[in-house]
């Protein structure tokens, strides 16, 4: 059987063709470590050329405070920073020391901030980089809180109850300059809060001896006007004179019928001088008897008008009292707000730079790669899993 020549140029090209398909040894090697060439070694390759050759200078200016207050006298409670710092009357508030710190992570601050520094500039400067500068010229304030939160930290110590703030600029000049503008609101933040404290205690003393002037007001009245429509001026007085002359109306009528039975022994019945000590027992008698009634009964009676006027007495008592406990209050007030006084004590001044701090290429780089390389092996954990799976 003869072979076509076709075919044995068919035969002979076959080898040639498969060894020119055939992929080289660094072509199979690419193929087989793609994935760790992929997800570690070209994002850390990019990380190096970004912190080496784009990466610009960023300058770190730090201050670290805490607010202080009024020491309630037992300088155990003081904690370290206070006994090494504090006298008399020293207090750490760790209250309004994470507040401030909260303040300075807020809307609110940058909101403030942007009127009396501009802080798009300071972040926006010619020798800083396209990825780590601020991006927009005229961004919104969230955009701009955002960016902010990246460049400026405040973090509070729970043991020294210090709130330590770190700005980073790409200029040391601007790092200094907004780290002040930082304490400067802080400090009118705690004043603000002082302010209020006191403001709202002295003005609670206040009211109540508003109120309680009133009552005094309303007591003196009541009693003036019982005075008035009663025509006493102190019925307790009055009374007891009432009683006092009804006692010697009674004394003077036992002297007299004493007297009556006395001359009925020697004297006849129709005689003129018993006539008239008969007349002078009635009379008395009567005169009690009215005298009896008009303090017993009717409109003006004793018990009625003392219990009125007692009443009166007490309220006006009471309202007296409560009025000089209310003065007593406020001057406590008004002393407490002057002691109890609020303001930052710095620690530490925020100061310029002298070399970058950031950004830190080398402990980023080196992070990025072991973090890319701990997840490529979990990665290929799980592929390979998969595949054994599929298998």
């Amino acid at each position: 059987m003869k072979v076509s020549p076709s075919i044995k140029a068919f035969d002979a090209a076959t080898p040639a063709a498969a060894a020119q398909r055939r992929p080289s040894a660094l072509a199979r090697k690419l193929r087989k470590w793609r994935g760790l060439l992929l997800v570690v070694v070209l994002p850390t390759a990019l990380a190096i050329g970004y912190f080496t050759a784009v990466a610009a200078n960023q300058y770190a200016s730090e201050a670290r405070f805490f607010v202080r207050g009024p020491s309630s006298g037992n300088n155990n409670s003081m904690g370290a920073l206070g006994a090494m710092l504090g006298g008399a009357g020293f207090k750490a508030v760790p209250e309004d020391s994470m507040a401030v710190r909260e303040f300075l992570q807020s809307e609110d601050l940058v909101r403030e901030l942007r009127k009396s520094v501009d802080l798009v500039s300071i972040w926006r400067r010619p020798e800083s980089d396209f990825i780590a500068r601020l991006w927009f010229s005229e961004p919104s304030a969230e955009m701009l809180t955002r960016y902010y939160r990246r460049m400026v930290v405040a973090e509070f110590d729970s043991e020294s109850a210090t709130v330590s703030l770190v700005v980073r600029t790409f200029r040391p000049e601007d790092s200094k300059l907004l780290a002040e503008a930082l304490l400067r609101a802080s400090e009118n933040l705690v004043n603000r809060i002082s302010d209020r404290q006191r403001g709202d205690a002295v003005g609670d003393a206040r009211r109540e001896v508003g109120i309680a002037e009133r009552r005094v007001i309303a007591s003196r009245e009541a009693l003036t006007s019982f005075r008035q429509q009663g025509r006493a001026i102190d019925p307790t007085r009055e009374i007891a004179a009432s009683l006092e002359s009804v006692g010697r109306l009674e004394d003077a009528l036992s002297q007299t019928r004493a007297e009556l039975q006395e001359k009925t022994a020697y004297m006849r019945a129709d005689n003129p001088q018993m006539a008239v000590l008969r007349n002078r027992i009635s009379s008395l008698e009567t005169q009690i008897r009215t005298e009896r009634e008009r303090l017993t009964n009717g409109r003006g009676a004793a018990p009625e008008l003392l219990a009125g006027y007692e009443r009166l007495m007490l309220e006006r008592e009471f309202a007296d009292r409560q009025l000089a406990s209310a003065v007593t209050s406020l001057e406590t007030a008004r002393a407490d707000a002057v002691r109890q006084h609020l303001y930052v004590a710095r620690i530490t001044e925020p100061q310029e730079a002298e070399s970058a701090q950031y950004p830190k290429a080398t402990f980023t780089i080196v992070s990025l790669f072991a973090v890319l390389l701990v997840v490529y092996g979990i990665g290929s954990l799980i592929f390979a899993g998969f595949r054994e799976h599929a298998s």
